[in-house]
């Protein structure tokens, strides 16, 4: 079965499950939860050390490369970094 995978399928698959963290993120955004429930956080971070896992074993069963698994957490990092700021900065917003 595993060579019946395609590096698409695959990094598809990987981008299908960073959306779910996204969307995740984003509903919550309108609500501030992010930056006054710790609880959530737990939430994110789970869900993101449960995508590492998956990009681990896409590298270790040779779908795709070291670098691009990288590159695929380094840029859903990225983005849920952003979204934080940009949730800190309109409840801080909000407060002033």
């Amino acid at each position: 079965m595993v060579e019946n995978l395609s590096k698409e399928v695959v990094i598809n698959a990987l981008e299908q499950d960073a959306g779910k963290i996204r969307r995740l993120i984003g509903n919550q955004k309108n609500h501030l939860c992010i930056a006054q429930c710790k609880a959530f956080e737990e939430v994110v971070d789970t869900q993101m050390f449960g995508f590492s896992k998956e990009v681990d074993f896409a590298i270790r069963i040779g779908v795709i490369s070291e670098q691009e698994g990288q590159s695929i957490l380094l840029n859903l990092e990225q983005e849920l970094n952003d979204l934080y700021s940009q949730t800190y900065d309109i409840q801080k917003g909000q407060e002033g």
